[in-house]
C-alpha cells in the first residue's frame, strides 16, 4: 500500500545519462518541481518560497534529468546546480551567479534568500511534503543518525532517538526474551503497524505471554530483523491511520525506507562491551549498489553481529540460605539476570528497481534473517521446586520427591526425607537414596544426584525471517498511476531448552529439548491508484484508491516426544498411582501433538482517500477503509485531517480518526505452557485458545476486534530549514483491548467438571490464562519536537530537542463470576490490582532527548542527554506485594568521529557515559535480579564502542 502522509528524506537526484519521459505542463514551479521528482521517482532540493512565485515552461518528451531540468527552468528564475559528486538541486539563479563570480564554495542549505526544502514523492498519494507541512506528527530519521550510536541493532537506535518509542530489557520473560516488544505512544508492541519501503511487513511468531503487563498476549512485528545498515532513513507517523494501512495502526505506523543507491558502497566493522566487561559486541556490516540494466539498480546489504551475555545479578536468598547450610554445589548466582547471548546473528537486505518502458518501472525487495538466541530461567531449587525436588502432595511437612523405580509397594521401599532447614544430602535417608551400590540406591532415584545445587535451564531459540516484496508502477496516458504489487512473509521460532530434565521420565530424561516451534506467514496483494484532478482550486486535489487481499497463518509444531511426554513416575496406568514428577521439559513443556495445529484466515479490504487545498493555506484530507476479515467480519473506518497555515510562521494541525485491531490468528489458536512466578512461587501457568473447554469453563468468550477513536492536536512554528517547532497533543480511546488474562486458579471443582467433559489433563494445570477482550484505556499525551541548525564560526551545530508525555488510564475492566473462599461467587476483574498498575505505569510518563551535532572541518561530535522519568514494576509480574517505584534517570551518550581520507571514517563513542544505573531492586533477595528488569534506561550501564567505515 502507499504510504500516505509519510515523508521519505532520500538523497538527491543525480545528473546521468538515463532518460526518462516527462510529461508536465507549464504551472508554479513548486508543483512542477514536484511533479518533476514524482515522474523522475526521486527527490529534488529547491527554494519552496521562490517556487511559489514563477512560473515553469512546459515538459514533455523524452530527457536526462539534467536536460529535462534545463528545460522546465529555462528563462526563469531559477536555475540547476549540479555539485561534485553528481548532485542535482535548483537554487535561484541570482544565486548561482553570485556563487560562481565569487568562485566559492557554499553549503547546499546556505541560500540567503530562499533556503532549501527536501521534497520526496517516493510512496506518497499526492505531492510530497516536508515535515512541518505534514497535518499529522512525523519523525524522519536518516542513515547518519541511526548510525551515529552504539546500538548494535535497529530497535535499540529507534528507542533513543523517538522518546514516544519505549523498548524494555527482557532478561527472563518466556518468548519475549527472543524478540522484544516495543510501545510507541504507550500502546502495545501490536498497535504499531511496520512498513518496508511503504507495504505493509508480517508480524512475528512470537507471542509475548510473559510482556511486562502492557504487552501481554500481544503478537507484534519483529523490528531487530531488518538490517539497519540498510536503511536510508526511518518514518515514524504517531497518528493513528487504521483507516490507511488497516489492522494494528493504532499508535502509529513505521516505515522502514531501504536504500536504493546504483553506485558505491561502504564496509563497517564496530566492537564494544560494557565497562563490567562483559556484554563484547563484534559487527560487521557490507552495503554495495550496482547498476541493474541501463537505468535500473540493486541495492545490497549483508550484517554479521555477535554480542555476550551480560549479567546484573545477585545471589538469591534461597541460594544463600543452602550454601550457609554446606550445600556447596549452588552455582554463584545460581540465576543470571542480564542481555541474552546472541550468536550468529545474519540479517540480508536486497532493493531492485528498473524500467520497463517509459511508463511503467518493476521493483522487488526483501529482507532475509537469522540468528541464534540463548538466555536463562529460574532457579529450581533443590530443596523447593516442586514436582522435581519437591513432593507435591504432603501437605503437612515438606518432603523429598523420590522415584521408586521398580514401583510404589512393589520390590524395595524407598525412604522418605523429610526437607527442614538443613542441608538434604547429609540426611542418612537421602544418602541411601544416592547410594549407587545399594538395594535403596539402584531403585531409588532423587534429582539431587544430578543436580544436588539446583538447576537453572537455559531457554532460547533459533529465529528464521524472511519477506519479499515485488510489484510494477504503471502512469497511464489518462493521468492515473497505478502501483500493484504481491508480497510473502515469513517468521519462524525453534525453541531449545538446555540444563533440565523432564522430571517425570525420572533417570531416563535427557538434560537438552527441542520443545517445538511456531511461525507466521503472511500473504498480501495490492493494488493502488492515484490522480491529481483539476477541481478549481488553485491547487489540484489527489484521489486515490485501492484494494488489498491478506492471508495470515500460524503454525505450532510439536516438540520432541521427551519434552511432553508423561514418563512412568507421573501416573502410571496399570496401577493406577501416580508419585508426583511433573511432566514435560521442566521450565517450558514441550508442545504436545494435540495442541499443534496450522490455523489460517483471509481479509480483503476496499480503501480511498482525498486530499485538497479548500485555499491555499488550508489543506484537507479524507481517508475510508471497508476491511472484512473471515474469522469475525467486518470493520469501517474513517479519518480526516486538516492543515490551516495561519501565516508563514505558525500553522495548527490535528486529525481525528477510528481504527481498529484485528485479533491474530495466534491469539484465537495458541496453546503455551511455561513456568512464570507468581504469589506462591513458580507455578506452570497454560495459555489456551478462549475457544478452549478449560478457557470456557473460566470464563472466556470469542475475540472480537479492538476499536480505538484517535484524536490529534497540534501547532507548527518554522522560521526556515534551520528553526523550527512541533508541539501535538494526542489522545487514543481504546476499547475492548485483547490480551491475556491474570493467571486463574483451576479449583478442585473446576477440574472435575473438565474431567466429565473430555479434559482429564486439565488436572496437571495449577492456573490458565486466555487471550480475552479484557478493558478499555484511555492514552494521552504530548510530543514536543525542536530543530536548530547554527554556525559558531566554523563550526556547525546542529540542534534537536524531544519530549514525549504519555498518560494511560484503564477505564473499564470486564468482571467475571468468581468463587471466594466463603463458597459465595462474587464478580470481580481478573486484573490485579498491579496489572493495572503496570498498564499504567510501567513505562516512564515523561521521557526527553537532547541532541547536539558538532562538526568541524574532518571531525563531528555527536552529544546526547536522555532523560526517563520514573516508573513502576510489578517485580517478577507476580502480583505479590514486590512493587518497585522507580526514580527518574538521566544518561549521557557520546560519539567522535573523524573523517580520516574521503573514504576511511573512524568513530569512538559510549552509551551511558556515566555510568547511571536504576536503584537497586529492593526485593533483589527473591531471584537475584540486581535492578528492576523493566527499568527503561536499561540495567547494563556503561557501554564503549569503536567503529571504522570504509566508503567508495
Amino acid at each position: 500500500m502507499l504510504l500516505a502522509l509519510i515523508l521519505v528524506f532520500a538523497e538527491r537526484v543525480e545528473a546521468s545519462d538515463n532518460t526518462l519521459t516527462f510529461d508536465i505542463a507549464a504551472q508554479s514551479a513548486d508543483d512542477a518541481l514536484t511533479e518533476f521528482a514524482r515522474q523522475a521517482n526521486t527527490t529534488l532540493l529547491f527554494p519552496p518560497e521562490l517556487a511559489e512565485k514563477i512560473t515553469t515552461n512546459p515538459l514533455n518528451g523524452t530527457y536526462t534529468v539534467a536536460e529535462a531540468l534545463a528545460i522546465l527552468l529555462q528563462g526563469t528564475e531559477l536555475a540547476m546546480v549540479v555539485d561534485e559528486q553528481g548532485k542535482v538541486s535548483v537554487r535561484s539563479r541570482a544565486t548561482v551567479e553570485t556563487q560562481l563570480a565569487e568562485e566559492t564554495d557554499t553549503h547546499e542549505n546556505d541560500d540567503e534568500d530562499y533556503p532549501l526544502e527536501r521534497i520526496a514523492v517516493v510512496g506518497t498519494r499526492s505531492s510530497a511534503r516536508s515535515v512541518v507541512e505534514s497535518p499529522v506528527p512525523l519523525d524522519v530519521i536518516g542513515h547518519d543518525s541511526l548510525s551515529s550510536q552504539g546500538s548494535s541493532d535497529v530497535l535499540s537506535m529507534l528507542s533513543v532517538l523517538v522518546p514516544s518509542l519505549n523498548v524494555n530489557d527482557q532478561p527472563i520473560n518466556d518468548a519475549t526474551s527472543l524478540v522484544r516488544p516495543a510501545n510507541l505512544r504507550g500502546m502495545a508492541s501490536d498497535h504499531t503497524l511496520i512498513l518496508l519501503n511503504g507495504k505493509r511487513r508480517h508480524r512475528s511468531a512470537v507471542i509475548t505471554f510473559l510482556g511486562g503487563g502492557l504487552s501481554d498476549g500481544a503478537q507484534g512485528p519483529d523490528v531487530s530483523v531488518i538490517p539497519a545498515y540498510a536503511l536510508q532513513q526511518v518514518e515514524v507517523l504517531r497518528d493513528g491511520a487504521a483507516a490507511q494501512y488497516g489492522s494494528d495502526a493504532i499508535a502509529g505506523v513505521i516505515n522502514f525506507a531501504l536504500k536504493n543507491d546504483a553506485k558505491g558502497g561502504s564496509l563497517a566493522v564496530k566492537g564494544g562491551q560494557y565497562s563490567q566487561g562483559d556484554g563484547e559486541m563484534v559487527q560487521v556490516q557490507g552495503n554495495v549498489g550496482l547498476p541493474l540494466g541501463d537505468e535500473g539498480f540493486i541495492n545490497l546489504t549483508a550484517e554479521y553481529r555477535q554480542q555476550q551475555a551480560t549479567s546484573r545479578s545477585v545471589q538469591r536468598d534461597d541460594a544463600t540460605t543452602l550454601i550457609e547450610a554446606g550445600n556447596s554445589f549452588v552455582a554463584d548466582p545460581a540465576q543470571i539476570w542480564g542481555t541474552l547471548d546472541v550468536d550468529r546473528d545474519i540479517k540480508f537486505a536486497a532493493n531492485l528497481g528498473w524500467p520497463i518502458n517509459s511508463q511503467t518501472e518493476g521493483y522487488a525487495f526483501g529482507t532475509a534473517a537469522y540468528r541464534d538466541i540463548a538466555g536463562g530461567f529460574y532457579f529450581r531449587n533443590p530443596q523447593g521446586r516442586v514436582g522435581v525436588f519437591l513432593h507435591p502432595d504432603r501437605s503437612s511437612q515438606r518432603e523429598l520427591l523420590v522415584a521408586d523405580l521398580d514401583g510404589v509397594d512393589v520390590g524395595v521401599a524407598c525412604p522418605r526425607v523429610l526437607i527442614n532447614e538443613g542441608n538434604l544430602l547429609d540426611d542418612p535417608n537421602y544418602q541411601q537414596i544416592a547410594a549407587p551400590d545399594t538395594a535403596v540406591g539402584q531403585n531409588c532415584f532423587a534429582f539431587n544426584e544430578w543436580f544436588p545445587g539446583g538447576f537453572t535451564p537455559s531457554f532460547g531459540g533459533t529465529i528464521t525471517d524472511g519477506s519479499l516484496f515485488a510489484g510494477v508502477r504503471h502512469d497511464f496516458n489518462s493521468g492515473w498511476s497505478m502501483d500493484m504489487s504481491a508480497s510473502l512473509g515469513y517468521s519462524d521460532i525453534s525453541y531449545t531448552l538446555d540444563g533440565t530434565v523432564n522430571p517425570s521420565m525420572g533417570p531416563e530424561s535427557p538434560f537438552s529439548f527441542s520443545p517445538g516451534s511456531v511461525s507466521q506467514v503472511e500473504r498480501t496483494l495490492n493494488i493502488d491508484l492515484v490522480k491529481l484532478i483539476d477541481t478549481g482550486l488553485e491547487e489540484p486535489a489527489s484521489i486515490a484508491s485501492g484494494a488489498e487481499w491478506r492471508r495470515e497463518s500460524y503454525h505450532q509444531r510439536a516438540g520432541d516426544t521427551a519434552s511432553w511426554q508423561a514418563g512412568p513416575y507421573a501416573f502410571n496406568p496399570v496401577t493406577g498411582i501416580a508419585q508426583g514428577f511433573s511432566i514435560g521439559s521442566n521450565g517450558f513443556p514441550g508442545y504436545q501433538p494435540q495442541s499443534a495445529g496450522h490455523w489460517s484466515r483471509s481479509n480483503w479490504a476496499l480503501y480511498s482517500d482525498l486530499e485538497l487545498y479548500l485555499q491555499p493555506e488550508w489543506q484537507m484530507g479524507l481517508a475510508v477503509r471497508v476491511e472484512r476479515f473471515s474469522d469475525f467480519g467486518s470493520t469501517f473506518d474513517g479519518k480526516l485531517t486538516s492543515r490551516y497555515a495561519i501565516n508563514d510562521l505558525l500553522a495548527l494541525r490535528g486529525s481525528v480518526s477510528t481504527g481498529f485491531k484485528a485479533p491474530t490468528v495466534g491469539q484465537s489458536n495458541v496453546i503455551n505452557v511455561t513456568t512464570a512466578y507468581s504469589a506462591n512461587g513458580l507455578e506452570d501457568q497454560a495459555t489456551l485458545p478462549p475457544t478452549d473447554l478449560i478457557s470456557v469453563q473460566l470464563g472466556a468468550t470469542p475475540l472480537e476486534p479492538e476499536e480505538s477513536i484517535n484524536l490529534s492536536l497540534g501547532i507548527v512554528a518554522y522560521w526556515d530549514e534551520s528553526l523550527y517547532f512541533t508541539l501535538d497533543y494526542f489522545n487514543i480511546r481504546l476499547q475492548d483491548r485483547i490480551s491475556t488474562t491474570t493467571a486463574i486458579p483451576l479449583t478442585d471443582e473446576d477440574k472435575a467438571i473438565l474431567a466429565s467433559q473430555g479434559r482429564p489433563d486439565a488436572s496437571k494445570y495449577n492456573a490458565a490464562k486466555y487471550f480475552t477482550n479484557d478493558f478499555d484505556t484511555q492514552t494521552q499525551g504530548i510530543d514536543m519536537v525542536l530543530h536548530y541548525a547554527f554556525d559558531i564560526g566554523s563550526v556547525a551545530h546542529t540542534f534537536i530537542g524531544a519530549y514525549n508525555w504519555t498518560d494511560t488510564q484503564v477505564e473499564r475492566v470486564t468482571l467475571y463470576p468468581t468463587r471466594l473462599e466463603s463458597g459465595e461467587t462474587a464478580m470481580l476483574p481478573n486484573l490485579s490490582a498491579q496489572r493495572i498498575r503496570m498498564l499504567e505505569d510501567n513505562l516512564p510518563a515523561h521521557r526527553a532527548t537532547l541532541s547536539l551535532e558538532q562538526k568541524w572541518q574532518s571531525v563531528a561530535l555527536n552529544w546526547r542527554i536522555n532523560y526517563y522519568g520514573k516508573f513502576y514494576e510489578d517485580h517478577l509480574d507476580a502480583s505479590a506485594g514486590m512493587d518497585i517505584e522507580g526514580r527518574a534517570v538521566t544518561t549521557v551518550d557520546a560519539e567522535a568521529a573523524w573523517q580520516v581520507t574521503d573514504k576511511l571514517t573512524f568513530s569512538v563513542g559510549a552509551q551511558n557515559l556515566f555510568n547511571e544505573l536504576p536503584e537497586e531492586n529492593p526485593h533483589q533477595g527473591v531471584v537475584g535480579a540486581l535492578y528492576p528488569p523493566t527499568s527503561p534506561s536499561g540495567i547494563n550501564g556503561r557501554f564503549y564502542y569503536a567503529s571504522a567505515i570504509w566508503a567508495w
